[in-house]
């Protein structure tokens, strides 16, 4: 009879084993593939951004020069801060932000035609106060996957 219970003990523990190891696994699995299924979701917004290069009220095409001299062109949103005008790296392919901080002369189209500009990456007290007003919803920020945001801001020359 002790064998029996015995046993009957066992048996209880395995299955408490087993259902715990199955909890685990089962939470990996849905939290894996919940973070995947986000992941996936960033980067179809981001390249779906990307190809379409949406135009609007507040949208410019810069233009900016990599190493070898090549031309090219994003659409950004304009805000306009005390007067001064301000464009924001704030999603994760940036790779005009990188091109304008290393050769700053860059062409913006506000209305018709290109005309040149120096992009002038911010910092200090300017970058605060400019971080204050260029807000961002939750929502928007949560679809792309929360980059960090860099502000730039440009120069007319003449």
């Amino acid at each position: 009879m002790q064998g029996y219970f015995s046993l009957l003990i066992v048996r209880q523990r395995y299955h408490e084993v087993m259902t715990i190891r199955k909890i685990k696994k089962w939470s990996l699995v849905t939290i894996s593939s919940t973070l995947a299924g986000y992941v996936a979701m960033v980067i179809y917004f981001e390249a779906r951004l990307g190809y379409l290069q949406p135009s609007g009220g507040s949208s410019i095409v810069i233009a900016t020069f990599n190493n070898k001299d090549e031309r090219h062109e994003r659409v950004v949103r304009l805000t306009k801060i005390d007067g001064e005008n301000y464009i924001a790296a704030q999603h994760w392919p940036r790779a005009w932000y990188y091109q304008a901080l290393d050769r700053p002369d860059i062409e913006v189209k506000m209305t018709s035609e290109f005309k040149p500009y120096t992009a002038v990456p911010l910092s200090g007290s300017e970058l605060e106060h400019v971080k204050d007003v260029y807000r961002m919803s939750l929502g928007f920020r949560f679809r792309t996957g929360f980059p960090p945001r860099k502000f730039m801001r440009l120069d007319q020359t003449f």
